[in-house]
């Protein structure tokens, strides 16, 4: 399950504290939903959290991010406690991340690295580990002086394989040379899946895209029957997989790609264009939401900025409302009438209804509740799409089906 440690080696993790600012446009309580998230990233990445820095200010500071009497109170701590690394909740620039180095003695990383140590770590096939390697160059390359030194130092982040560890890129042509390499990998990688999804050009496509943790993998499992790891994990799924489905005789494809969270790198998202070629190539978008999570409404603006950014957003969408059991036990009190309870879910999908146009669902795919009624909703969009565009086919699949419902 990854290079993770058990709870029992708890004492062999890193060490971590996180820095965030609170500002004019990320209040206290946004700053700590964050923080949360970043938690849960450095706890992906194999990192333990030991305390939270945060401080008011209108912008960063120039020089160490945070002010020099926070940053004071980080170093006192740091050396306290002996921690490992400093993580900020913001992309920081190579001065800020040398300065708060030198104060702090230790390893500092930014969300962004952060990720792309995750993504390292979770990188199987040829693509993904081209892809990762791109993106950790590409956000390297700014951050030298010439050699790679620094990095030595701080051993490339969490575990992290490739950029950081590599003593042949020493420095800046070389790596620029590296970069131009993995380009061309990629457009040949490109080139070679293209041709796959060729031979399944008159297949509709169906692909489960969404935030990051939010169900997309167990989802697949349940919908085609198929065992994709699935953990608890921020970026469980890196590579997309792509499976055929067969509802009621009607074929499709369905893929599962790489979750979306806020704040993600565009030099990753660039990175990745070759990974989410599945969604831009996606006849049908099944938009995954966990709906017990406090702030399900913002992960779902996420996923459409991201995906405006990437040109999908013209695609037919069905929103999935994953994990109603949770949202059930964390804001439905267990005391309340049935009549009562039943009224509130029915006031909650009402509204999201009318908001999706009627193209919404709400399930849970680890108690497999609802879910007959999505493959229902997906048959019915998948087969009025084969009527749209490959009649031929369509068309048997409909006689098939009268005769079916009249026998």
């Amino acid at each position: 399950m990854g290079n993770f440690k058990t709870d029992n080696s708890i004492k062999e993790q890193e060490k971590a504290v996180l820095i965030a600012l609170i500002s004019k446009d990320q209040d206290e309580e946004k700053t700590n939903e964050y923080l949360d998230e970043l938690q849960f990233l450095a706890e992906t990445a194999g990192a333990i959290t030991m305390k939270r820095f945060t401080q008011r200010l209108p912008h960063p500071d120039v020089a160490t991010y945070m002010g020099k009497g926070k940053i004071s109170e980080v170093v006192n701590y740091v050396k306290e406690k002996g921690i490992d690394m400093v993580i900020v909740d913001d992309e920081i620039s190579p001065s800020q991340q040398r300065n708060i180095e030198k104060e702090t003695k230790c390893k500092v990383l930014d969300r962004s690295m952060l990720i792309l140590d995750i993504f390292a770590q979770r990188a199987r096939t040829l693509q993904a580990k081209t892809q990762v390697e791109l993106a950790q160059l590409q956000y390297m390359l700014p951050r030298l002086k010439g050699l790679w030194t620094h990095l030595d130092r701080v051993k490339g982040g969490i575990g992290m394989k490739g950029a950081g560890e590599k003593e042949i890129e020493t420095d800046r042509r070389i790596a620029k040379q590296r970069i131009a390499l993995l380009k061309a990998q990629l457009k040949e990688i490109d080139k070679q899946n293209e041709t796959r999804r060729k031979h399944r050009s008159e297949m509709i496509r169906v692909a489960l895209v969404g935030y990051t943790n939010v169900g997309k993998s167990t989802l697949l499992n349940l919908l085609a029957k198929e065992n994709v790891f699935a953990e608890n994990k921020l970026f469980a799924t890196l590579d997309t997989t792509v499976r055929k489905v067969v509802f009621n005789t009607v074929p499709f494809l369905l893929s599962d790609t790489v979750g979306f969270i806020r704040k993600l790198p565009h030099h990753l998202v660039e990175s990745f264009k070759s990974t989410l070629d599945e969604t831009l190539e996606a006849d049908i978008l099944m938009h995954v939401v966990d709906i017990s999570h406090p702030a399900f409404e913002d992960q779902i603006n996420v996923v459409n900025s991201i995906l405006e950014e990437l040109k999908a957003n013209d695609k037919p969408v069905i929103f999935v409302f994953n994990k109603m059991d949770l949202y059930e036990a964390k804001y439905l009190d267990e005391f309340l009438p049935d009549d009562v309870r039943k009224s509130l879910l029915e006031e909650l999908k009402q509204s999201w209804m009318a908001r999706t146009k009627d193209n919404a669902i709400f399930v849970s795919a680890t108690q497999n509740r609802n879910t007959s009624e999505l493959r229902e909703l997906i048959f019915k969009k998948v087969k009025e799409l084969y009527l749209i565009r490959y009649p031929y086919k369509a068309g048997y699949w409909q006689d098939y089906l009268e005769t079916e419902t009249t026998s």
